[in-house]
């Protein structure tokens, strides 16, 4: 049966890199029998500018429908005066809300022919491979109530609230827990429980679940020194799972020990596995169309919706090990140190497509 793929190129870069990894999943279809339909709708500064909203109604029903969702980034400056309501970030936050979108996996891999990219030593990062699980729809930048308000002296004050309830803990805790199982065996959670209550109930819900995986060790460690750790000695981790406002800092940070943001994917699944799947980097206006920016992130998004929502390991293999060949062969796009052969946006993505 055909599986639906959408495609949501959104704003800046986004029409470019989605279009190498359409260029990737032609591939896949034509040579190794992915039988899927790929459909495109705006979201974002896109989507208002088709209608006036950042999340289209007719794009959600889309969405609703697939079986996968790839989106590329959204924003620009010429949103930055709209009303808060309807910039193109809040287009990004509603689809990932009206989805149930609630883990968020980022992969943080350091590709051998990179090493000398990342900005820590090559001992450090050599063989770096870290997987943090990020709850994606709850925390603080959900949380309610929030705005701003104005003071009995007349000063105006800015506020937000941060609250987990257990089931929100609990169902990205075990989403960690599963892929620890199918990694090392090793989960850290992170937090900041000597100070906020909403951290004292995670440690809490995550402790009492640890005896439901006893193939797993678990951890536990202030986001302050997590993030301390992360740049002193990061292969000490192997998942690491926390909320959605640490899980957000944390992820760029580690995304920086790999070389390139431009090289890291993620996922954004829901409780039966349908996902999100989206480059970690933003929509990089100051080089949208220009033929600059690095597609293997979203290549590599690829790769994971193949993995989790598509039910073809196999083909996210091959993905995965087209753009290792690549990178092997000299190839960079310029965001990427060393090689031999500078390529743009879409001379990657006819590359990788070539060795499939």
């Amino acid at each position: 049966m055909s599986q639906k793929i959408l495609l949501l190129p959104g704003d800046g870069i986004g029409p470019e890199i989605v279009g190498e990894a359409r260029r990737v999943l032609e591939a896949l279809r034509q040579h190794h029998g992915l039988d899927c339909e790929l459909e495109t709708a705006p979201i974002g500064g896109a989507g208002y500018d088709a209608v006036g909203q950042p999340l289209p109604e007719e794009t959600l029903a889309q969405a609703r429908a697939a079986d996968a969702v790839l989106l590329g980034a959204v924003g620009g400056p010429q949103y930055d005066t709209l009303p808060r309501e309807v910039r193109p970030e809040r287009g990004l936050l509603a689809i990932r809300a009206e989805l149930g979108l609630f883990g968020n996996l980022r992969p943080a891999i350091l590709y051998p022919q990179l090493a000398g990219a990342s900005a820590l030593r090559d001992e450090v990062v050599a063989g770096l491979d870290i997987l943090i699980v990020r709850e994606l729809t709850g925390g603080i930048y959900f949380g309610q109530p929030r705005g701003v308000r104005r003071l009995d002296s007349g000063e105006r004050q800015g506020y937000n609230t941060l609250a987990y309830s257990e089931a929100e803990i609990e169902r990205v805790a075990r989403l960690a827990f599963a892929a620890a199982q199918r990694r090392q065996g090793r989960l850290c959670s992170v937090d900041k429980a000597n100070v906020l209550e909403s951290s004292e109930l995670w440690r809490e819900v995550v402790e009492r679940l640890a005896p439901e995986y006893p193939d797993v060790e678990l951890s536990h460690m202030y986001v302050d020194n997590a993030a301390m750790q992360l740049v002193r000695a990061p292969k000490q981790f192997d998942v690491v799972v926390t909320g959605n406002l640490f899980g957000d800092i944390l992820s760029d940070c580690a995304a920086q020990l790999t070389g390139s943001i431009g090289m890291l994917p993620s996922a954004s699944l829901d409780e039966r596995g349908k996902g999100l799947y989206e480059p970690v980097h933003g929509s990089a206006p100051d080089i949208a169309g220009q033929d600059k920016a690095n597609p293997l992130a979203t290549i590599l998004s690829v790769a994971m919706m193949l993995r989790y929502s598509l039910g073809a390991a196999g083909l996210a293999d091959r993905v995965e090990a087209a753009v290792g060949q690549v990178l092997e062969a000299g190839l960079r796009t310029p965001d990427l140190q060393g090689g031999t052969h500078r390529v743009g946006t879409r001379g990657m993505g006819e590359a990788v497509a070539a060795r499939l």
